[in-house]
């Protein structure tokens, strides 16, 4: 009998897995420090409620972090995934010039990856409307409601493009 790769669960990972909270203070106001921002990644704290779901996933699936994070921040965001012990998978990142909303650019990423072989289970997301225009796009949504949203990272992921 052949052996069937196991199905693909999609994760983010901020506000999904990484508490950015402590971040947004650099991206609030009209002066927005997009380098102080993601220099504090290393200093997530990883939400449990995220985590539960991802090892749940974990156990029979094949994981891949789906970010709008820039290509930049790709060793300070391995390295955060190593050291917080979770789940190991392929890590797709926002090319680095990339500007486009994550509404745009996740549903893009995720036609790559559904292109490249094997089924993609579930995503699981956070932002409002990367999930709608998922959900419309035909793929199965798991929302991320645990974390608190805010006004700063609605506005980092959708109309800068930034994460």
């Amino acid at each position: 009998m052949p052996v069937t790769a196991p199905p693909i669960a999609v994760i983010d990972l901020d506000g999904v897995l990484a508490d950015v909270r402590h971040r947004l203070r650099h991206i609030e106001g009209p002066v927005r420090d997009w380098t102080e921002f993601f220099a504090g990644i290393p200093d997530d704290p990883v939400l449990p409620e995220g985590r539960a779901v991802a090892e749940r996933l974990a156990a029979d699936h094949r994981i891949v972090y789906l970010t709008g994070r820039p290509e930049r921040t790709r060793d300070a965001t391995q390295s955060w995934l190593r050291r917080h012990g979770l789940p190991q998978g392929e890590l797709i990142m926002r090319r680095e010039r990339d500007r486009r909303p994550a509404r745009v650019t996740k549903p893009g990423l995720l036609r790559r990856l559904a292109g490249a072989g094997g089924v993609i289970a579930v995503v699981v997301d956070d932002d409002p409307e990367v999930c709608a225009a998922l959900e419309r796009a035909g793929w199965p949504v798991l929302r991320a409601d645990w974390m608190d949203r805010s006004q700063p990272l609605d506005d980092a992921q959708e109309r800068q493009g930034r994460t």
